[in-house]
């Protein structure tokens, strides 16, 4: 069975850098492109940056783009979000998500807060 768990959320002040990781079980992690997502108060889920399954492409919405870094670790199942320069419009609940053909898992997310 399929299983993501997060870790690595936390609260932090402007400015500040957190690094969210994502541990698989349960199936073929290095198959799967990998993402991050996240969901603020009020809005809908949206996606942060994702990794494909040779780790050789990334991508990341604008907002985040030279501030975040995505890696992954085939070895260990891990995938990692690194987030610098965090600013209070990155708060939200933040997700692990796998995609490969009709498969797609997801994680309980982690909570990132930042604010002064």
């Amino acid at each position: 069975q399929a299983h993501l768990v997060e870790s690595g959320g936390g609260s932090v002040q402007p400015g500040g850098s957190l690094r969210l990781s994502c541990k698989a079980s349960g199936f073929s992690f290095e198959n799967f492109f990998m993402n991050w997502y996240r969901q603020a108060p009020g809005k809908e889920r949206e996606p942060v940056a994702g990794i494909r399954a040779d780790g050789a492409y990334t991508n990341y919405t604008d907002s985040v783009k030279g501030r975040f870094t995505i890696s992954r670790d085939n070895a260990d199942y891990t995938v990692n979000l690194q987030m610098n320069s965090l600013k209070p419009e990155d708060t939200g609940l933040y997700y692990c998500n796998a995609k490969w053909w009709i498969s797609d898992y997801w994680g309980q997310g982690t909570q990132v807060t930042v604010s002064s």
